[in-house]
């Protein structure tokens, strides 16, 4: 096999996407207890040892990708569309804290572990984000590229608003808010923006079609943080109507997605899935939201059995050799629309 074939050669960050599916479920699995109580607490553990093997495996990977194919890794941070994965790693790590305080109670480690996670996304994001000031470079120029935004973009932003989850039982609420907030306040850019993508620079590419179900990640995981933070009840009922409605509107490509040939694009599926599961079992566990413990076992059902299905999808294409492949064709062309 030559090194241009080397399948380590094309690990990318997005595979962390894996990490941010098992953990969502194992979080859902765990906001499920006090339905379904020990069972319900062993589906957690259990997904969070799977959460946990993968972060480790594919830590150790993209380190050894990194010296082996330096070359590569420098192409998918140039990217325009790929680097944004970059912040599926702190994001992944912080959901790991966020599953680590859930099950079992904050601590000093955790607490220095959650910081290092904050602190790194904080600094993905604004490397990320400043690829807009800076624009694209792309044949001798330095154009913003619409067609480089994608639904990819809300994986920073989700992080970002996650960081509550976990950092204010750690004792860090101010630092917190003011990290949810940069989420709040980048969400709806990039749905601004996708939006007037869609006008300038057309539908999205047939393989990156699963990246919509992002969509649904930002106001669930919000959801879940107000509620962290002490909000009021009625913004997280009415953070959770968006989630639900994001969810029934990218459904309509429900079936395209599912025709389309497996790629880790449709890791999307699983964390969004797990948060509005969540953001549901956690509202359904309220006086007034008694009436959504069946809606919240649906969604918990489904985001297990979406998420065992993309799992039993990624072994099939690992084996059949069909995803740790060059990208073919391109995800974008760099060429300014019109």
């Amino acid at each position: 096999m030559t090194d241009g074939n080397a399948p380590l050669k094309h690990l990318m960050p997005g595979w962390f996407a894996i990490v941010m599916g098992w953990c969502g479920l194992a979080l859902a699995w765990h906001r499920a207890v006090p339905l379904m109580g020990e069972l319900a607490g062993t589906a957690a553990l259990l997904a969070g040892g799977v959460a946990l093997l993968a972060f480790a495996a594919l830590m150790g990977l993209s380190l050894l990708r990194a010296s082996r194919h330096a070359v590569a890794l420098a192409d998918d941070l140039k990217h325009p569309v790929r680097h944004v994965y970059v912040a599926a790693v702190p994001t992944s790590w912080l959901l790991l804290v966020t599953l680590g305080v859930d099950l079992a109670g904050p601590s000093p480690v955790l607490g220095g572990l959650w910081g290092v996670g904050a602190v790194a996304h904080f600094g993905v994001t604004a490397w990320v984000l400043a690829r807009w000031l800076r624009g694209t470079p792309a044949a001798g120029t330095a154009a913003f590229h619409w067609a480089a935004v994608t639904p990819a973009l809300l994986v920073p932003v989700v992080g970002n608003l996650l960081v509550p989850l976990a950092g204010v039982p750690l004792g860090f609420a101010p630092w917190s808010t003011a990290q949810f907030g940069v989420g709040l306040l980048f969400w709806p850019v990039v749905l601004t923006l996708f939006v007037v993508r869609l006008g300038t620079a057309g539908a999205l590419p047939e393989r990156m079609l699963p990246t919509v179900f992002l969509f649904i990640a930002p106001p669930a995981v919000g959801g879940l943080a107000v509620l962290q933070l002490g909000a009021p009840m009625p913004l997280a009922w009415g953070l959770w109507g968006v989630a639900l409605f994001s969810a029934a509107w990218v459904a309509s490509l429900a079936r395209r997605i599912a025709e389309l040939p497996f790629g880790i694009p449709h890791w999307a599926l699983g964390f969004a899935l797990a948060a509005l599961a969540m953001l549901t079992l956690r509202l359904a566990a309220t006086p007034e939201g008694a009436w959504l413990v069946v809606p919240a076992m649906g969604l918990l059902a489904l985001a297990s059995l979406v998420i065992l299905g993309l799992s039993l999808a990624t072994v099939r294409g690992l084996r059949a050799g069909a995803l740790l492949v060059p990208e073919a064709p391109p995800v974008i062309t760099l060429k300014p629309a019109g």
